[in-house]
């Protein structure tokens, strides 16, 4: 049992999950929702990454075995396929249920996401629209912490407009590492298509576009943290991948490439947190 649940979890893609069920909860936090709203949303957010996670290994197992990705629990033999998949079926029917414990508009948009992501598994995660389904769903994300607060006015322009470039940077920025991998199995979605080169520059550049977007778009002249937060957004990646070339260790680009952007993505989660300006 203990071997069964381990693989279980594990297959949820578990940093992620709790990463953007933290941020989720964070915001909640930063724009005012008493203490038993940020549950609901923490949770659905926790629900709806977990259906993600599970559909993903549970689609990918053939491809995952193929180049023997020994991180990957269903490819191991951990779990089965199938559990998996029924897993994932089990968040992704309580992801609307447990959002409708806000209200019905915030339920919508947290449903929205939750489907965009589901299909980036498949069938677009082999596409050249792969990069759509990640910033639709990092756009849905705050836009339903904002509307799931009563009374609350709709998200600001800005705030999902810095999600939707946070996601799709991380979306170059996370493939960086597989492409070899991916290409072996015939996975061809944008990133494979513009190269490691072109990822890590679109990456770089729509990180950069999220900070200068979380620290322009409140009302009001930006602070001097938030003007240090665009120039190591500017500065960062490339020198972080700079290195990278120029050592010893050049199959360890992509990690430095992820690396970078997870600096830059921590910087905007604090921007987005600290902020009183959000609504």
């Amino acid at each position: 049992m203990s071997r069964w649940v381990l693989g279980l979890v594990t297959a949820s893609h578990p940093e992620p999950t709790i990463a953007v069920t933290a941020v989720a909860g964070l915001l909640a936090w930063g724009v005012g929702h008493p203490p038993a709203s940020v549950a609901a949303v923490a949770g659905t957010v926790a629900a709806s990454q977990l259906a993600t996670g599970w559909a993903n290994d549970a689609l990918d197992a053939r491809r995952d075995a193929t180049v023997g990705r020994t991180d990957k629990p269903v490819a191991r033999g951990l779990v089965g396929r199938r559990t998996v998949a029924l897993a994932g079926v089990a968040a992704a029917l309580a992801t609307p249920l447990l959002a409708l414990t806000t209200n019905p508009v915030a339920a919508l948009w947290a449903t929205a996401g939750l489907v965009s992501a589901l299909l980036y598994d498949w069938p677009l995660k082999s596409t050249p629209f792969s990069v759509l389904p990640y910033a639709f769903s990092f756009g849905t994300l705050p836009a339903f912490v904002v509307l799931a607060l009563p009374g609350a006015p709709a998200p600001p322009l800005w705030l999902v407009g810095a999600a939707a470039c946070l996601g799709a940077g991380a979306h170059f920025a996370n493939v960086l590492p597989d492409l070899d991998d991916d290409a072996r199995t015939g996975v061809r979605g944008l990133p494979h298509r513009v190269g490691a080169t072109g990822s890590r520059v679109a990456a770089a550049g729509l990180l950069l576009a999220a900070t200068v977007w979380l620290v322009l778009g409140p009302p009001g002249p930006p602070s001097t943290l938030g003007l240090a937060a665009v120039l190591t957004a500017a500065v960062v990646p490339p020198l972080s991948w700079y290195a990278a070339r120029i050592s010893a260790r050049p199959s360890g680009r992509g990690t430095a490439a992820f690396r970078a952007v997870l600096l830059v993505a921590l910087i905007d989660v604090a921007l987005l947190v600290a902020s009183g300006r959000l609504v």
